[in-house]
Formats: structure tokens, sequence, C-alpha cells
């Protein structure tokens, strides 16, 4: 019998309480009953307690009643169950938060919020590059972290802003509750099919999940030329998303560092684009921005083939999340926060560390705080 279980909430006070002393201890008897040699364990027995507490989520006292033994045996067969390998209990999520690291890092920074996920799984290889596999692995863990925060701060009427990086799309799949909002979309979408790409999904789920309406942009990520950008941006159904950019009180993005598989528009562009970026010193990219090492954000022509929240819009937003991590991920956040643009953050402890640390090969920068404001 294989499960997935937290401490019970709902257990009774009188469920918590030890056995009554000078009762068995051999697993098999009731309070009050004399002592006794220890009995071989009925294993099926204990099966029959476990399935009923575990799966049934029956209490004690109920499960008690139904075998007509006193809850103290009840409690000691469902130990003797899992001692006795009748009952696996698996904790199948691979993470969890560094309360303090994630403290450090706010405080560092000036941020409003800073959480941090410590991965039980390296996510580096022998190169000290993350593989695809683990890059993936990694934004699904601090997307379900960002959809935790989200869940948390966010009230009844937000205008609520999502990317189209792996770690919204993530969120989207993790959230699960949220006050009636409006959800609309940062970014054009990087597939053929407009319709159904996975930018246009997570906004749709993260508007579910509140009963809130959703407003995804139907546009490619780039367009051929600023003319045909300058038509689109007229078209009704677009208008209306690009509308609510001004409106936006909460957003999530991906940082992305400048390089493949390590970021979504360098991924989406050409060649030539990529490089005219590179030779400007491009460290990091946001919600369709490209920012220096120093967080200046490169503007080029590119930027009239794309329809997107601006970066002056970005830096309006009261709260803006910035999700990232990875082993080459610490100077593209770096570089993010040094904009401005970013009052909380979601990251890895490594990269945590790496952010905290003055000497390390990505840390260029002393102690940066952020120039918005906090709370």
């Amino acid at each position: 019998m294989r499960l997935q279980r937290n401490a019970r909430p709902d257990a009774r006070p009188d469920e918590w309480l030890d056995e009554p002393r000078g009762g068995r201890r051999d697993g098999l008897g009731g309070p009050g009953e004399p002592e006794a040699p220890s009995a071989p364990l009925d294993r099926l027995l204990a099966a029959s307690v476990a399935r009923r507490f575990y799966l049934g989520n029956q209490s004690k006292v109920e499960i008690a009643r139904e075998f007509n033994i006193s809850r103290f045996k009840v409690a000691r067969l469902l130990d003797a169950a899992v001692a006795h390998d009748i009952v696996r209990i698996d904790i199948t999520v691979p993470a969890e938060i560094d309360a303090p690291l994630g403290q450090a890092l706010a405080e560092r920074f000036g941020l409003r919020h800073a959480v941090v996920v410590g991965l039980t799984d390296g996510e580096g290889g022998k190169d000290g590059a993350a593989r695809p596999a683990d890059r993936h692995r990694v934004s699904r863990w601090l997307g379900t972290a960002a959809a935790q925060l989200l869940s948390e701060t966010a009230e009844e009427g937000d205008v609520i802003g999502l990317d189209g990086s792996p770690e919204a799309d993530a969120l989207s799949e993790a959230v699960n509750r949220l006050p009636p909002c409006d959800v609309v979309q940062l970014t054009g979408v990087h597939g053929p099919d407009l319709a159904r790409d996975p930018a246009v999904a997570a906004v749709r789920r993260t508007a579910a999940a509140g009963g809130g309406p959703a407003f995804p942009l139907y546009t490619p990520f780039v367009l051929p030329d600023a003319a045909t950008a300058a038509v689109l941006r007229s078209q009704p159904a677009i208008a209306g998303t690009v509308h609510r950019f001004g409106r936006i009180t909460r957003a999530v993005v991906g940082i992305g560092a400048w390089d493949a598989g390590l970021s979504t528009m360098y991924d989406a562009l050409g060649d030539a684009e990529r490089e005219t970026y590179r030779t400007s010193g491009a460290c990091a990219d946001v919600a369709g921005h490209v920012l220096d090492g120093a967080g200046e954000v490169i503007h080029t022509e590119l930027n009239a083939r794309m329809i997107c929240v601006s970066a002056a819009e970005l830096r309006a937003v009261p709260e803006l999340i910035g999700v990232s991590g990875g082993a080459r991920s610490a100077g593209a956040i770096r570089a993010v926060l040094k904009s401005g643009l970013l009052t909380s953050v979601v990251t890895d402890t490594a990269t945590a560390r790496r952010l905290l640390r003055h000497d390390g090969a990505d840390d260029t920068a002393r102690t940066v705080s952020s120039p918005r404001t906090t709370e």
C-alpha cells in the first residue's frame, strides 16, 4: 500500500492521548490490560486498519468501533503497519521552502517577497550547465511555488499578468484557487497555433481558478515588420488585451538568461537578431525585453515588431514577481534586480546563494537594492 498523507488536521483531541500507564505494549491489547509477551503482528488486521485510516479517511475512534478494539490499539496497529512495510509513505514533492534564505534574499535586495525552493536533486551537469530535463523540472517547481505565492497575495479585483514563460505555464497548472480576477497575457505566442499555444492556455487556466475573465493575446511573439505589428494592435481582440496592460496590479514573469535553451525570447529569434542583442551586452530577458548586465533595457528595431507589455508598464505594476532558477540564472536575475522592475523573486537555493555571495563567478556586483518601494 502506497500513500501520500500529511498530518490529519481533523484529528480529535482524544486521539492524541498516550496510552494510560500499565497498558499493554505489544500492539495488540487495549488500555488497562496486563502486559504480556509480544505477539506476532496480525498483518491482515493492520492492513485493514491502515486502509480505513489512510485511504478511507476514517478516524481512529471510528475504526476502533468497527473492529471492537480500543483506539490505542488502532494507533499501535498503524505504527506497526509502517514499521513492517505494510504501508509505505512516499513524499513525492522533491522540494521544500528555505525560509531563512528567502528572508536574507529579500533583505539584501529590498524585495517584498523572496521564495527560495530547495530541490532535493542537483540541476546542473558536469559543465555547470543545466540539462534540458533538469531545466524543465526546476521550472515546474518554481512555477508551483509562484502559484502558491500568487494564491496567498491576490485580492478580488486584481488584474493579473502572465508572460509566455515555462514558469508561468507551470504556475497555471498548479494554481487551484484565486479570488475573482482578470488575467491578461503579456507577450505573444511562440508556436504556430495561436489559439492553442501554452501561453494562451496558461492565461485561461489561471483565470478559471478564480472564475474571472481571461484576456489572451492572439499574436505571434515577433512579427515580420513594424507595420504588421501596428495593424494587429488595432484589431479589437488584441487591442482589448493591450489596453489592460496599464491596469495590471500583479504579474508573474519568467527571467531568461541570454543563451540557447535558457530564454524563450532568445530561442524565438534568428541568429542576426540574437547577435544584435549580444553585441549590445544582452544578459537577461523578461516579458519581451532584453536587459544588459547593468539592468538597462536594450532598445532595437525589434521592439516595434513585438506586441507586449512595455518596460514602463512593467515598472508600474505594484507587484511584479520574477521567477527563474538553475545553474546559469543568477546573472540574469541580478540584471533584472538592478533594473528595479521586480518587487518579488522565486528561485532555487543554489541560485539564491550565488546572488548573496560577493565573490562568485556570477557576482559582478555587490549588494543591490531595488528602487521599488517595499512593504
